[in-house]
């Protein structure tokens, strides 16, 4: 999120908007201050597709490209012992592990 003055937004209010429109967000501050938040309007706090898209715009994340739901369609990885894995970590927190 880059930032501007309240003097910077109120003088350049146009090409700030400009900028809103593809996709920036602006932090407008107040002598150091944080006051207020410019951001598209099609990304409200409330709404997680939005927030994932200004993450990653920003670089903070980066989406997967497949179906997270794949690891369900994997067999569960055997044990050396042939116990469930839910066993297995059941006894290491009972052990104080």
């Amino acid at each position: 999120m880059r930032r501007a003055t309240i003097t910077e937004a109120k003088n350049g209010l146009s090409a700030l908007i400009d900028q809103v429109k593809a996709g920036e967000s602006f932090l407008i501050t107040d002598r150091g201050v944080p006051v207020a938040r410019l951001e598209p309007a099609t990304s409200t706090a409330d709404d997680d597709e939005g927030r994932l898209a200004r993450l990653e715009r920003a670089g903070i994340i980066r989406r997967g490209r497949r179906d997270p739901r794949w690891v369900l369609d994997r067999p569960p990885v055997p044990t050396t012992d042939g116990r469930a894995i839910s066993d297995l970590v059941i006894e290491d927190r009972e052990a104080g592990w």
